[in-house]
């Protein structure tokens, strides 16, 4: 393990441990190191002003309200990262798309140069094998609606092109390979639904906001989804 990602993952024991300090010998254990190597770790970062509390033989914590350097990353976090990114630049909509693209041009600026080579010959993939259905209705502007809360008016096309009028209440968006769900509590049939965005044939936000939270929502729709399973 290089030393920088020894001394993150330091940060990371202390902090997962909350108030309760834990020994030098628990941490050398659980990183597979020695003893001595996590006492000069520690005398390190107390000198880079990480705010450590301890002292040999008693144990060590780390003080609340302290913040890693952005982009202490790992190179598994780092390819991660740029595997979810990559996901959403092929699948994602135009917005979302852009912008997992430049997140990937950042995060390859300003990684170490040592990294640098995960971005720019990365190892893993996630190739676009099969066409996105278009979506009819703004994606940003429905991310945004959820956001607040906003009832949307739908005119909606089922599978077999039967026609129906809606006002929703959006909660999340579900992406697929192929398509994308509005997962939505339907005033219309007092359950909740899930929309394709491709079979929108008009809609319409309105200034409505709906009374119950998304995250309560949510809440009950994870509930019913895991009836029905």
């Amino acid at each position: 393990m290089r030393r920088s990602d020894r001394l993150f993952q330091i940060i990371q024991i202390l902090r997962s441990a909350s108030r309760n300090p834990i020994t030098a010998q628990d941490i050398s254990e659980e990183l597979e190191t020695s003893t001595r190597t996590i006492y000069r770790d520690i005398a390190d970062l107390m000198a880079q002003k990480v705010p450590i509390r301890g002292e040999a033989g008693i144990g060590y914590i780390l003080e609340s309200g302290y913040d890693f350097p952005p982009l202490m990353l790992t190179e598994s976090e780092v390819e991660a990262a740029l595997l979810g990114a990559q996901w959403v630049a092929n699948q994602g909509d135009n917005d979302l798309a852009t912008g997992a693209r430049d997140l990937i041009a950042k995060i390859g600026e300003v990684i170490p140069k040592e990294m640098q080579a995960i971005v720019l010959e990365p190892v893993t993939m996630t190739p676009k094998i099969a066409p996105l259905e278009s979506d009819n209705i703004d994606m940003q502007q429905l991310r945004n609606a959820i956001r607040q809360r906003n009832k949307i008016d739908i005119t909606y096309k089922d599978v077999d092109q039967n026609v129906s009028e809606r006002l929703i209440w959006p909660i999340a968006v579900a992406y697929f390979q192929t398509v994308r769900l509005i997962i939505a509590w339907c005033e219309k049939r007092e359950d909740f639904r899930n929309f394709r965005t491709d079979r929108i044939a008009n809609w319409q936000i309105s200034d409505e906001i709906f009374s119950t939270s998304v995250s309560e929502l949510r809440k009950n729709w994870y509930k019913k989804e895991r009836c029905r399973m």
